[in-house]
């Protein structure tokens, strides 16, 4: 777990002992170590000015032996990189944490092949960015759990450091996205189960408070599916639900209320093993119902009664935001939207 107060990371000085108190090691004692100025020190840091070899090596050597790692406000002073991405992962209500450390996996795997470390901002406001950014503790920033309509991003957009989304907000998009395309999962989904003869679908999705917030995703995969149930001429309604064993009541009150229901399609990794199995055990065996999840791979093969699933490539997704992040840094790439098509996987697969 990151230990983080009020989003601040504290430097964590090297220190050695020699029959005294600890000794903070300084950019002063490279130098001394290794006979040149501490310009000279700062230079090979941060690359800024041509240094000979055998004089890159007396630094680099000094900087080994005395185990020296300069705090972040220190690399930002010498070279205006801290090599930092600061990732806003906000564990609000409702959010599935499975899934956000997924996600948190692909950043962070991806950001240490490019040579970067990451923050971790827990705090979901505009705030916490700007104190990343305005106080030199990050080069840029990726940010998660966007809304559709998001006031964190006026304040990305101000602050001129590059940011990549993860999620694709509504309106007119300011700054690079990264996503899974909800809205065609949506679609996928009704065509599967209208092609299998299902007239009247239910997707049982995000918990109610990530409804009210008006997720992006749960936003765009609610208009895929009933954008596409008018378009193949069944019906299709939208039911939100809690991430835990009452999943399973909303699930049976659905089967009660809808008899004619017979196609359902689930968005809610903690709620999905409680109403899926509900649904099959209140339609019985003279009516089977076909059931769809959108969930993480290992989450579908753990879930019986499942017809096919939708995977969410969570870590790829991560993984994708950081390469664009880092593309932007380091090659002035242009700014753009990606989604991350969706797959059908099959009933043989998952069970």
């Amino acid at each position: 777990m990151f230990n983080c107060q009020r989003d601040m990371v504290s430097g964590i000085a090297n220190r050695f002992v020699e029959g005294g108190p600890a000794h903070v090691v300084t950019i002063t004692d490279v130098a001394h170590e290794a006979g040149v100025s501490i310009s000279t020190v700062s230079y090979v840091m941060s690359g800024k000015r041509a240094i000979s070899p055998m004089t890159r090596e007396r630094v680099e050597r000094a900087i080994q032996s005395l185990g020296f790692s300069p705090h972040a406000g220190a690399r930002s002073l010498a070279s205006r990189s801290t090599n930092v991405i600061g990732l806003q992962a906000p564990l609000r209500t409702g959010v599935d944490v499975h899934v956000v450390m997924q996600v948190v996996t692909g950043v962070v795997t991806r950001a240490r092949a490019h040579g970067y470390d990451i923050l971790l901002l827990a705090s979901d406001d505009s705030e916490a960015l700007q104190r990343a950014a305005n106080g030199s503790m990050v080069d840029a920033l990726v940010v998660m759990d966007i809304e559709s309509d998001d006031p964190r991003i006026e304040t990305l957009s101000k602050l001129g450091h590059p940011s990549v989304l993860i999620g694709l907000p509504d309106g007119r998009r300011t700054l690079p996205c990264v996503d899974f395309d909800f809205e065609a999962a949506g679609w996928m989904a009704v065509d599967r189960l209208a092609g299998e003869g299902h007239r009247r679908l239910v997707l049982i999705g995000s918990p109610p408070e990530v409804m009210q917030r008006h997720t992006a995703y749960a936003d765009r995969l609610a208009r895929g599916f009933l954008a596409a149930c008018q378009a193949s001429g069944v019906i299709g309604s939208v039911h939100a639900c809690p991430s835990d064993e009452r999943a399973a009541d909303v699930a049976r009150e659905i089967v009660r209320s809808d008899p004619e229901a017979s196609g359902f399609f689930i968005h809610n990794e903690g709620g999905l093993p409680h109403a899926a199995a509900a649904i099959v055990a209140a339609r019985g065996d003279s009516r089977r119902p076909a059931v769809m999840a959108l969930c993480p791979e290992d989450l579908a093969r753990a879930t019986p009664g499942l017809m096919d699933s939708i995977a969410i490539p969570a870590e790829s997704m991560g993984a994708a935001a950081t390469d664009m992040l880092c593309a932007i840094l380091s090659e002035g790439a242009t700014p753009t939207v990606r989604l991350l098509p969706p797959a059908l996987t099959s009933i043989s697969t998952v069970r």
